[in-house]
């Protein structure tokens, strides 16, 4: 799989090179992959996991002995108010304190709801980049049908003012050609527009060129296979986003189990100092003996009695740990309530595009009729003859109902995104190999 992304980077990279003049043509899991690389929110991320970690290696650290270099030197007159040192050398370390491993599984903590932050935000990126890209593909497939539909419509005006010549039609007739022409230029425009946004939106995620970046309809995967939840089973806790909001909690509370045992239990802290003193200064006259060399080792043992700031800390701890606790409980019933009402969604919205494609191939049957009647005649000496003008509006209405169930379908497959990025699985479904149906032109 990493390989495969590497590859579809590199991929990406050559189609950036290549020119705005030429159609970058590329395929969805390369655009998703590039948006990945990319993505602010991602670099963000990526930066918080950093930091969780320097902060969990701190957490450690404590245990290091930390070593100081110094040095006092300066004039002195009467009594030593200092130690003259021309350097010394120290150091301490913590040994014991019942807070830090608390601390450190806090640490711990952190650095995993991090981790899993970072995986919710690149399954975002992954949402917005494959929405943008499903319909990018969804208006251009459009826009061919309407350029087809724009020509049908010219013909169709064109029969219905010849009409009007000899007397067969009136105006009305002309005019709602028109207009049906008119139409069709508006949607064309609307669509363009719509593309031309989505181009942009493309290119600010993937960084690719937005001039002439086309889809590639086949790297589309086929719709997922979304199984039910089993039993007890809920399939959106899961989820990166709830687990890293466990993680958060689970940390916050670690934290304030730390903050409660900061009040009467004891520490213990290592210490070592070496000193190099001077004789320069006036130290002889009211020190019986002086020595440059001076050391001294011990362990400090600090036993907090009271420490009215401290408990108050450890309280306001365990309200945060509560608190944390509760979001995450609410977030898991949240995600829970979208993925049943978007289960249900598709179910309804497949129900739809079913109507939408049997209305379009009804559509193309009427037409294929119409036009086996205007070369082969009816059949029939009672039965109404067709027209041109029938065989132009048949044609219209079977390219509208084509876009129909191309809106139709993209529907569907955008609650479907939806629903797997509530599950935390629309990164394999980007990468899966098996391609999607496509809506017969």
């Amino acid at each position: 799989m990493a390989l495969k992304r590497q590859l579809g980077y590199w991929i990406g990279i050559g189609a950036l090179l290549a020119g705005q003049q030429a159609s970058a043509q590329v395929s969805l899991s390369t655009v998703v992959d590039l948006a990945v690389r990319n993505s602010t929110q991602v670099h963000i991320a990526m930066a918080n996991v950093e930091r969780a970690l320097a902060g969990l290696t701190e957490t450690k650290d404590a245990y290091l002995p930390s070593f100081v270099l110094g040095s006092s030197l300066g004039y002195s007159y009467g009594f030593p108010v200092g130690q003259p040192s021309v350097y010394n050398v120290g150091s301490q370390s913590l040994i014991y304190s019942f807070s830090q491993p608390d601390y450190i599984r806090a640490a711990h903590a952190s650095l995993r709801a991090a981790q899993l932050s970072l995986k919710d935000g690149e399954e975002q990126v992954a949402l917005d980049t494959a929405l943008a890209y499903v319909q990018l593909d969804n208006d251009l497939h459009e826009l061919a049908a309407l350029e087809e539909e724009k020509g049908f419509a010219e013909k169709l005006v064109e029969i219905e003012q010849q009409r009007l010549e000899a007397g067969v039609d009136g105006r009305m007739e002309l005019t709602k050609a028109e207009l049906t022409s008119a139409q069709v230029d508006e949607k064309r425009l609307h669509i363009e527009d719509d593309a031309n946004q989505l181009r942009q939106k493309l290119a600010h995620l993937s960084g690719l060129p937005a001039t002439n970046l086309t889809t590639e309809g086949k790297s589309i995967p086929a719709d997922p296979n979304i199984l039910p939840d089993s039993p007890g089973e809920n399939r959106a806790a899961s989820s990166a986003s709830i687990q890293a909001a466990y993680e958060t909690a689970k940390s916050k509370a670690e934290l304030s189990f730390g903050d409660a045992k900061q009040n009467y239990r004891p520490q213990f802290a290592f210490g070592a100092e070496y000193n190099r003193y001077a004789k320069f200064n006036n130290y002889a006259e009211y020190y019986l003996r002086f020595q440059h060399n001076n050391f001294d080792i011990g362990v400090q043992i600090t036993i907090p009695l009271f420490d009215a700031s401290r408990r108050a800390k450890a309280r306001e701890s365990a309200a945060e740990a509560v608190k944390a606790t509760s979001e995450a409980d609410q977030a898991k019933n949240q995600v829970s309530e979208q993925v049943l009402s978007l289960r249900h969604s598709i179910d309804e919205l497949k129900a739809q595009r079913r109507i939408a494609a049997l209305k379009s191939d009804l559509a193309g049957e009427q037409l294929a009729a119409i036009q086996t009647q205007m070369q082969n005649g009816s059949g029939s000496p009672n039965a109404p003859q067709v027209s041109p003008k029938d065989e132009q509006l048949a044609h219209i209405q079977e390219r509208e109902r084509y876009q129909d169930a191309l809106d139709a379908s993209f529907q569907v497959t955008s609650v479907e995104l939806n629903l797997m990025r509530s599950l935390g699985e629309i990164q394999d479904w980007v990468h899966s190999s098996a391609p999607r149906t496509q809506v017969n032109p």
